[in-house]
């Protein structure tokens, strides 16, 4: 299972938000290449790199940020967060992205996202499923959408998507653990690769996670706060 540390973007600092409340905002560095550099140091290959700005915005807003990261790290990024244009999707690459994640657009424009799977494929282009209470969850998490998670993902698998990071976002930054049993429910009956974004709070979370099929998890808050150290999860890796 990939490892897969965030680093999620306001104004140029690495921040960590709780439920995708902005106001719960607390700035962790001023300087995002720092913390994925050190991240690199200890094994890691990956990182989400979310644009919080441009979720907000509408439109890609820290891509000097993730040039910085693409090019100064050997850090595949899958990068999410304001992707809302053909535009967006050229900056996004052009600045370095090995993937990007679109969320909002899939749910409200699907043919766009749609034109995008099948431009750049599958291994480029991943869904975003965030949810709060099964619903769809777009803008930054503002609007909820009469949608159902599961049924969201089924329905785009479908379609030839690959790659699906699903948030939960009652778990989001809460350091409580993540939603074993949704992830469950979608690996049972959905052919994708699950990447798991949400709760995870120790390496037995990771484990957990592994052993019911996660192709990946992403690890936010229990990184920053000291709950998992990077020298755990160099462990866990190898």
């Amino acid at each position: 299972m990939r490892i897969i540390p965030a680093i999620d973007l306001i104004n140029g600092q690495c921040v960590r938000l709780t439920k995708g409340d902005y106001s719960t905002r607390k700035t962790y560095s001023d300087n995002p290449l720092e913390v994925a550099k050190e991240f690199e140091e200890h094994g890691i290959k990956y990182l989400h790199l979310v644009d919080l700005d441009g979720a907000k915005s509408n439109h890609v807003v820290n891509h000097r940020v993730l040039r910085e990261i693409a090019t100064r790290t050997s850090l595949k990024v899958d990068f999410g967060g304001g992707i809302k244009s053909d535009n967006d999707v050229r900056i996004a690459f052009e600045n370095g992205a090995h993937q990007i994640t679109g969320g909002s657009i899939a749910a409200k424009q699907p043919e766009l996202f749609l034109k995008w799977l099948d431009l750049y494929g599958s291994d480029k282009i991943i869904l975003g499923a965030d949810s709060h209470q099964r619903k769809i969850a777009t803008n930054g998490w503002q609007q909820q959408l009469e949608l159902d998670v599961v049924e969201f993902i089924e329905e785009y698998a479908r379609k030839g998507v690959r790659y699906v990071i699903c948030t939960d976002i009652a778990k989001d930054g809460m350091l409580q653990g993540p939603s074993v049993n949704l992830y469950k429910e979608i690996l049972r009956s959905i052919d994708v690769h699950l990447i798991a974004s949400g709760g995870v709070t120790s390496v037995a979370d990771l484990h957990l996670l592994k052993e019911i099929g996660c192709e990946g998890a992403i690890i936010g808050k229990a990184i920053y706060e000291g709950r998992i150290s990077l020298k755990e999860l160099m462990q866990f890796n190898s």
